[in-house]
């Protein structure tokens, strides 16, 4: 049986990360949304082990001192981490894992597994990223200039990437995915 391959999904926020990965698991079999760990308490309709596992602070900590996460940072108060065990489980029975992680997940990802594979998605301009942080009309100004400096700093990152993909249409961006991920498969 094929043992599968892990896949790091990275990109700016407002790049179109959830709406490319959404399509793309859609439309080709075989491919697993990796579940993140969180200590932050579930919103309504949230459910452990299908959107996060949802740790306590105490569990999260010993699991890092376990060992056991790819990654993880605290961000606003509360740990994000990706755990190693079911990707691994994953991978082993032949699913390709994917990784929604940002930048320093995937720089952390990348050191202790230097046989994953690491996507950039990009949006085609800082221009078009603007426009489309403004568009969704849910953040002050403030927050999306913020949002846009972040965006500056994290496409320094690129050529650190094994593939970089400009969502300039979504259709366009998930065909060069599934390409990338077909052509990893061998």
């Amino acid at each position: 049986m094929r043992k599968g391959r892990l896949y790091v999904f990275t990109g700016p926020s407002g790049a179109g990360k959830g709406t490319v990965l959404h399509e793309l698991l859609a439309q080709a079999p075989g491919i697993f949304l990796s579940v993140s760990a969180t200590t932050r308490a579930p919103r309504p309709g949230e459910q452990d082990g299908v959107h996060y596992y949802f740790l306590t602070e105490r569990e999260f900590q010993q699991k890092i001192a376990e060992k056991a996460f790819l990654e993880y940072a605290k961000y606003v108060d509360h740990y994000y981490g990706t755990l190693e065990a079911p990707v691994d489980e994953r991978i082993s029975e032949g699913m390709d894992v994917v990784l929604e992680i940002d930048v320093q997940g995937a720089m952390q990802v990348h050191a202790k597994r230097p046989d994953a594979v690491l996507v950039f998605l990009t949006p085609p301009s800082l221009e078009e990223l603007a426009g489309r942080l403004r568009g969704r009309g849910t953040e002050s100004e403030e927050k999306v200039l913020k949002r846009l400096e972040a965006a500056r700093r994290e496409l320094e990152y690129q050529a650190q990437f094994d593939y970089v993909v400009v969502n300039d249409r979504v259709e366009n961006a998930v065909g060069q995915l599934k390409q990338i991920v077909l052509g990893n498969r061998g």
